[in-house]
């Protein structure tokens, strides 16, 4: 199984770091990502493999709220993610 997380704000030094941090907290194995700053404007997509989390994906998603308080941040399971971007 595998959640997507997205994260967009501000750039600032750290915002990989600390997502990859949480992640390892929480036992998701981070499969791929991409980032990139466009105008001081970060952005960032992450794949990771959920099926040995050691807890829900809600509370994932809580921790990286609380590292990055100013960044907008989600974090679903990969079928929620499909199934809003199918055309």
């Amino acid at each position: 199984m595998k959640a997507v997380i997205t994260v967009v704000g501000k750039d600032s030094v750290g915002i990989l770091a600390k997502v990859s941090c949480g992640c390892s907290d929480f036992n998701a194995n981070i499969l791929d990502v991409t980032q990139s700053v466009i105008d001081d404007y970060f952005t960032m997509v992450m794949v990771v493999e959920i099926s040995k989390l050691n807890a829900d994906l809600s509370e994932l998603n809580k921790k990286l709220e609380a590292d990055l308080p100013t960044m907008k941040i989600h974090v679903m399971h990969e079928d929620i993610f499909n199934a809003m971007h199918r055309i």
